[in-house]
């Protein structure tokens, strides 16, 4: 919780309040109002603890990537006040760098070097790194490890990224679209490996446009559009998705498709099959979808703001 006095509680791992971040830029043309404006991050409040998974949605341009950028010390913010492990990341030093971790959305660096070299040439910077051979087991590259970063694929670059960026056992590791190239058993294996660090008590801030991703991970989620913080709840909850309608669905005798909302599923099932309907086809109960919820939300979101611009 905040204290009384509004100020930020530093005992956890990230503490926001009042965010707030505008890029300047040249109007077209000659106007007399002079440069142009767009308000990337506006008064944002968020928190998140100790050991805790964090998922932080939203559509592009919705204001996630600068305020991660912000939290890592990369980008300066307007107002507002923002502890990172109790550290103002605009004073962070090298001692505050070595507890965090960083999975950027892309790089292109250590192009000439081989997996084993970065991980090594990286590993020198931490006072207390992994192992390599732990490192390349984690995150899948052991049979890749005398490839040159040119000579590996999309995915497998991805792979070394994160390996990076958990080589410093770090207390927070930021994780910009971690898995964007990775086919299925590679996401598998990343998501283990996030289990992996969530037992060992590593908090975790991550980005992603898979909401199953989400959904497998997270504690918590937030959904951030236009710079400011419309949901927080966990994937079950988010949106009132907890008490939202299941649908009863299934395929009459005709080949019909029926759909059937209730708030006792279970109940439909047994008047369905006290009815003698005969055999049910593709029988099943469904809830919104931690999906289908994050788009019905960012809709609403867009539909009043274009509602007030109107």
């Amino acid at each position: 919780m905040y204290t009384p006095s509004g100020r930020i509680d530093p005992v956890t791992a990230v503490d926001v309040v009042g965010l707030t971040k505008t890029y300047r830029g040249k109007s077209a043309g000659k106007s007399m109002t002079g440069p142009s404006t767009t308000k990337a991050v506006d008064g944002l409040d968020l928190r998140i603890e100790l050991g805790e998974v964090f998922a932080l949605l939203g559509p592009n341009g919705a204001g996630k990537s600068t305020t991660i950028e912000i939290l890592e010390g990369y980008r300066n913010r307007d107002s507002g006040e923002v502890k990172v492990l109790g550290v103002d990341p605009q004073k962070g030093d090298a001692a505050w760098r070595s507890r965090i971790g960083i999975v950027l959305q892309s790089t292109k660096d250590l192009s000439e070097l081989t997996v084993v070299e970065s991980l090594a040439t990286f590993a020198a910077l931490y006072p207390r790194p992994r192992l390599i051979d732990e490192v390349l087991d984690l995150v899948g590259l052991s049979d890749h490890a005398d490839q040159r970063g040119s000579q590996l694929s999309g995915g497998l670059r991805r792979r070394l990224d994160v390996g990076l960026g958990i080589l410093g056992r770090p207390e927070l590791l930021f994780l910009d679209e971690p898995t964007t190239g990775f086919d299925p058993e590679a996401r598998r294996h990343f998501w283990s490996m996030i289990e992996g660090l969530r037992a060992e008590g590593t908090t975790i801030l991550l980005t992603t446009h898979y909401l199953d991703e989400a959904e497998a991970l997270a504690d918590r989620v937030g959904v951030i559009n236009h710079g400011a913080l419309i949901a927080l709840d966990t994937p079950s909850r988010l949106g009132g998705r907890g008490k939202a309608l299941a649908t009863v669905s299934y395929r009459d005798s005709a080949g019909r498709l029926v759909e059937i909302e209730s708030d006792t599923p279970t109940q439909v099932v047994r008047e369905l099959a006290s009815a003698n309907l005969g055999e049910l086809a593709e029988l099943k109960i469904t809830r919104p979808s931690l999906e289908d919820t994050y788009l019905e939300m960012i809709g609403r979101e867009d539909e009043r703001d274009d509602e007030c611009n109107e």
